[in-house]
C-alpha cells in the first residue's frame, strides 16, 4: 500500500483542508498579480504547509526544475545558504519564477540567518521564497517582517473525522463513528499522524471493506478499550476512590498514555455533560461514537451524577499530566479529591 499522506496529499487548491482562509488570502493575491517575494507558512507539524507550497509554486506557473525544496534542518550553515545565494541569481530554466521552499527554517544557525537576510532584502525578480516553521518563535523579528506571514492552524477533531472517513471509503473500507473519532483524536491536530494511523489500521484489516469499529482501531494503535474508559467514568461518578484507582492501574500496567486517557475520559464525560444537560446535542453526540458509546453515554447522563466540579479536577489533572515526573500521579490525586467532596 502506498502512504496515504503522500497518496492523499493535495495537489491542487481545492484539495487543502481546513486552512480555507489561507487558500482564499493566495488565490486573491494571485489573480491580483499582488505576488510577494517572500512567504512565511508557520504552524504545527502535519497541517499543510509544505503542500500549500507546492502548489502555489505550480499556480505561479513554476516548472518542476525549477522549484527546490530545501531542508534546513540538514543544510542550516552558512555555507549552504551561501551557496543558496549564489544559486538565486542564475535565471529560471522555463517559468517565470524559480521557488525556493525551505523547511524547518528555524533549525538555521545565527550565521545563516545574517546571511539568508541579505538575500530577502534584495532578492532578484525571478525568486520566491516560501519559508516554512514549526516554532515560529525561533524564527528572527528581522526574517519575519520581510515575508508575508500566514498561520496554519491546527484541523479540528471533526474536520480530521471527516477526512479520514473519505479517505477509507477511496481506499475500499468504511470506518463506524467511534472507529472515525478516534483515529481523529489520536491524529493529535495532525492530518499526517491521522492518516498514519488510518493506514495502520487498514493494513491490519485486509479483506474486510465495511464497518471498522472503535475496539478494533483500539487493538491496532494500543489506545485505551471504551471498557476502560467507562469503567473509570462509572466509578468516578459514583466517588468511588478504590475502583477508580485500580483502572488507572490497570492502564498504567498496559502502558498506556495517560495523557490520552485522560483526553478519552474527558471527552466522553463531555459528551456526557451535553446530554445531561441540553437533550438537543443527541444528534451532535450520535454522529461521533459508536452505537455502544451512545448507549453507555445516554444511560449515564439519565443518572445526573455528572458535576461540573468533577470535570474541572479532571481538566486541571490534564494540565498537570503533561509535566508530571509520574504520569498518573495528577490524575489519581484527583480521584481522591472528587471523591472525599461531599
Amino acid at each position: 500500500m502506498t502512504v496515504l499522506y503522500r497518496t492523499y496529499r493535495p495537489s491542487k487548491w481545492s484539495e487543502v483542508v481546513g486552512q480555507e482562509s489561507i487558500v482564499n488570502a493566495l488565490t486573491d493575491a494571485i489573480s491580483n498579480k499582488h505576488i510577494s517575494h517572500a512567504y512565511l507558512f508557520s504552524g504545527s507539524r502535519g497541517t499543510g504547509k509544505t503542500s500549500v507550497a507546492r502548489i502555489l509554486a505550480r499556480a505561479l506557473d513554476t516548472k518542476e526544475e525549477d522549484v527546490y525544496e530545501i531542508d534546513a534542518a540538514s543544510n542550516r550553515g552558512i555555507d549552504d545558504i551561501r551557496h543558496l545565494r549564489d544559486h538565486v541569481a542564475v535565471l529560471p530554466f522555463n517559468s517565470p519564477y524559480k521557488v525556493y521552499i525551505i523547511d524547518e527554517v528555524h533549525m538555521l544557525s545565527k550565521d545563516a540567518w545574517n546571511a539568508l537576510l541579505k538575500t530577502l532584502e534584495e532578492p532578484p525578480q525571478h525568486v520566491i521564497f516560501i519559508l516554512a516553521t514549526t516554532e515560529l518563535d525561533k524564527v528572527p523579528e528581522t526574517i519575519i517582517s520581510r515575508c508575508q506571514t500566514f498561520t496554519f492552524k491546527r484541523p479540528s477533531r471533526d474536520v480530521i473525522r471527516i477526512h479520514v472517513s473519505a479517505i477509507a471509503k477511496k481506499e475500499g473500507h468504511t470506518l463506524d463513528a467511534g472507529a472515525a473519532d478516534l483515529i481523529a483524536l489520536l491524529g493529535d491536530g495532525s492530518f499526517r499522524d491521522a492518516l498514519g494511523n488510518l493506514e495502520k489500521v487498514l493494513s491490519s484489516v485486509k479483506g474486510k471493506s465495511a464497518g471498522i469499529k472503535r475496539s478494533e482501531v483500539e487493538a491496532i494503535t494500543g489506545a485505551p478499550r471504551s471498557e476502560l474508559i467507562n469503567d473509570f467514568i462509572t466509578h468516578v461518578l459514583a466517588k468511588d476512590a478504590d475502583k477508580s484507582l485500580t483502572v488507572i492501574s490497570k492502564a498504567v500496567e498496559s502502558g498506556l498514555s495517560m495523557n490520552i486517557f485522560l483526553t478519552l475520559v474527558l471527552e466522553k464525560m463531555r459528551l456526557i455533560l451535553l446530554i445531561q444537560n441540553s437533550p438537543s446535542s443527541v444528534a451532535y453526540v450520535k454522529a461521533r461514537v459508536s452505537d455502544d458509546d451512545m448507549a453507555f453515554i445516554s444511560t449515564t447522563a439519565a443518572k445526573k451524577l455528572l458535576t461540573t466540579h468533577m470535570l474541572s479536577s479532571l481538566l486541571q489533572a490534564a494540565i498537570e499530566t503533561a509535566r508530571a515526573s509520574i504520569e498518573s500521579l495528577p490524575l489519581e490525586i484527583a480521584v481522591v479529591n472528587i471523591a472525599a467532596k461531599v
